[in-house]
């Protein structure tokens, strides 16, 4: 496929960007990490070297005070300078352009001595901050003009201001956050003071030839955040103040209204970026929940925007400007949206990286070793875990056959392809089908392994990666014809009654009550109560009642909150969506019996029925290894990966890891 809109180079009179895919600003973690420069050069240089047209750093503070945790990162002094000259330097080499993201957390800062506009706590935060001084406002202005001076010297081609999701730029602009009544609030005017300000003296200390991204909150997603007008006010007083790029920014951190989960269509914001590009003559940038090239194109073709910016994608795969260049985007590794290596670990102290490509941010650790001799590796099971084994096997030159008992590949990550906004994850099941092809790699479906396969096949060696299965329990009436297990409920839902009790609250249990549950005659917008017609502050109206058409009981044996091994980033959605949707959610919950009537139980003391139809077991799973028991016969060599070799909560990432890390040295 040709994408011309795509790859022709944008001239910004003293920059050339050689396309128009940007990759977007995410924290690393490695930022803060002993040798992390080191590792983010070599990170930024291969999506560099990939043909990303400009790409964007994670955002580092301009003072001590707006530092996202303690000992964050910032960038003050020239010492600090001197440390990014080896990403800047690495980039360069291979011919792209990198920008500093700066970004002061604000009232978000995770630390006490966080400051704001306006004494008021963030509803995701225990620290209420600190309101700002005239003198500290006028401080922190020029802290963003010596941190922009400093990231010139460094060898960045420029900087992106954060101006939306909630962090102090933002909290300045709107009033749901700044309750000022001297020059730097009140009216409309005096909020956007503060980043006018900072534009002014971002253009003064670093020169006319140092660009200047903004990213401007489009729609906050917020009571009492900007109205339309005031977002294209805005837009119109940076590009006079000397802005060369807006990009889009949607929605602050503690709107209960998801962005960029899988939950949101592809591209779904775009239409607000495309309703101010005649407001301003600058190129304007659209961002959020567009994954793949062809959703770029389109987005470009439509004149939704003049550059499109993708982050996830990149730690997906590094290639997948290249690939879609050179016609083989077939091969691309797709972002799922799943938050789960990238985002969660962010928020958990911990370094990024991706559940679909656990290369990404371990460029220079997970490298492979030159394999002493060609070997014949069988793979007992087609899930992710004996997938990522296969490719990396593959690749380094051994013969690899995959022995699938189903007659698809996939394993559980192929189930949960069946859920209401995981649809994409089918796209990571291709990934690795379509590049097992180039290696020649052997898929045998409907084909359970046995003995004779290893001298059919000259095997030398064996990975078991069967995976888990459902974990049966012990109800009296547990084999009653209303029984079935989540496999069978995801297969074949509509098996499935009116009246639903499901046991066992993890993800399993949550994914299976989504699907039972899905509406799928509310649009996306009307769910989550977005204003597309921009009538209202912050872009949001009254979202629509969306009540399933199924009586759903969700339960757990344990005491205590529900879904808290949901992801950090986006259980907050799923718990959110089956609340909308009726679900009855009881936890501290002990089973006596199912019989005719139903599922009986004892909650609170109290005995109780559950006139259910189908009774759903979402209670774990136990490992599928009675590979290893056939093979004790025998004395060829045996791996275990993924769920075969310790089964609990469903972890993808864990399993597509450890395929990755056996293979690379197998």
């Amino acid at each position: 496929m040709n994408y011309p809109n795509v790859f022709s180079p944008l001239d910004l009179g003293f920059v050339m960007l050689r396309n128009r895919i940007i990759m977007g600003s995410m924290h690393t973690g490695l930022e803060e990490k002993s040798g992390g420069f080191e590792r983010m050069a070599v990170f930024y240089a291969e999506r560099a070297r990939a043909d990303a047209g400009l790409i964007v750093t994670g955002g580092i503070s301009p003072n001590r005070l707006g530092r996202l945790y303690p000992f964050g990162a910032k960038l003050t002094t020239k010492h600090e300078a001197d440390k990014h000259r080896i990403i800047t330097d690495a980039v360069h080499t291979e011919g792209g352009k990198i920008c500093l993201q700066i970004l002061h957390g604000g009232r978000y800062s995770y630390h006490p001595f966080a400051v704001a506009p306006s004494a008021l706590k963030a509803p995701i935060s225990k620290f209420r901050p600190w309101k700002m001084w005239q003198w500290t406002i006028r401080s922190t202005i020029r802290d963003f003009g010596n941190t922009a001076f400093l990231a010139k010297k460094a060898g960045y081609d420029g900087v992106e201001i954060m101006g939306s999701e909630g962090y102090l730029i933002n909290e300045f602009i709107a009033p749901r956050t700044n309750k000022r009544m001297d020059e730097w609030g009140g009216s409309f005017e005096n909020r956007i003071r503060f980043p006018l300000a900072i534009v002014r003296e971002i253009k003064q200390r670093a020169g006319d030839d140092f660009l200047i991204i903004f990213r401007l909150s489009m729609l906050d997603l917020v009571e009492e955040g900007s109205s339309w007008d005031e977002v294209v006010t805005l837009a119109k007083e940076l590009e006079k103040a000397g802005v060369h790029i807006i990009n889009t920014g949607i929605g602050w951190h503690e709107a209960r209204i998801p962005t960029i989960a899988a939950t949101v269509p592809n591209g779904t914001f775009s239409w607000v970026t495309q309703m101010l590009r005649n407001a301003v003559k600058i190129p304007l940038v659209t961002s959020n929940r567009i994954n793949t090239i062809e959703q770029a194109d389109t987005i470009l073709q439509n004149g939704g925007a003049d550059l499109i910016s993708m982050a996830r994608p990149f730690l997906a795969d590094p290639e997948i400007v290249k690939k879609a260049k050179e016609g083989t985007a077939h091969l691309t590794n797709t972002c799922i949206a799943c938050n789960q290596a990238c985002l969660d670990n962010i928020f958990s102290g911990k370094t990024a990286s991706c559940l679909v490509n656990p290369f990404a941010c371990n460029e220079s650790l997970m490298l492979p070793s030159v394999p002493v001799k060609r070997k014949n590796i069988a793979v007992v099971g087609g899930g992710v875990a004996g997938l990522s084994f296969a490719l990396q096997a593959a690749k380094r030159g051994h013969s690899v056959s995959v022995f699938e008992r189903q007659d698809h590949i996939g394993g559980q990550f192929g189930l949960a392809a069946r859920i209401p906004g995981k649809e994409v994850y089918s796209k990571t099941v291709s990934y690795f089908e379509e590049n097992l092809k180039l290696y020649d790699c052997k898929i045998y479906t409907n084909t359970v392994f046995s003995i004779n396969h290893i001298d059919e096949h000259q095997i030398d060696e064996v990975v078991i990666a069967s995976g888990v299965r459902p974990r049966k329990i012990n109800i009296p009436g547990i084999d009653h014809p209303k029984v079935m297990d989540y496999t069978e409920a995801i297969l074949h839902p509509e098996k499935v009654g009116r009246k639903i009790a499901i046991i066992g609250a993890g993800g399993i249990g949550y994914d299976v009550a989504l699907l039972l549950t899905e509406n799928d005659q509310i649009n996306f917008f009307d769910f989550w109560g977005i204003d597309k017609e921009y009538l209202n502050r912050g872009g949001i109206k009254k979202a629509v009642k969306a009540e399933s058409k199924h009586t759903v009981w969700l339960m757990q044996r344990k005491e205590g909150k529900m879904g808290t091994t949901l992801g950090k980033t986006t259980g907050w959605i799923h718990r959110l969506r089956l609340k909308l949707a009726g679900v009855k959610t009881i936890p501290g919950v002990n089973y006596t019996k199912i019989d005719d009537a139903g599922l009986h139980i004892v909650y609170k003391n109290e005995k109780q029925l559950l006139p259910a139809d189908t009774i759903i077991i979402c209670a774990g799973q136990e490992s599928e290894n009675d590979t290893l028991k056939l093979l004790t016969t025998t004395s060829i060599p045996v791996n275990m990966i993924g769920g075969a070799m310790k089964a609990g909560e469903l972890d993808a990432e864990k399993a597509i890891r450890e395929g990755a890390e056996l293979g690379l040295h197998i």
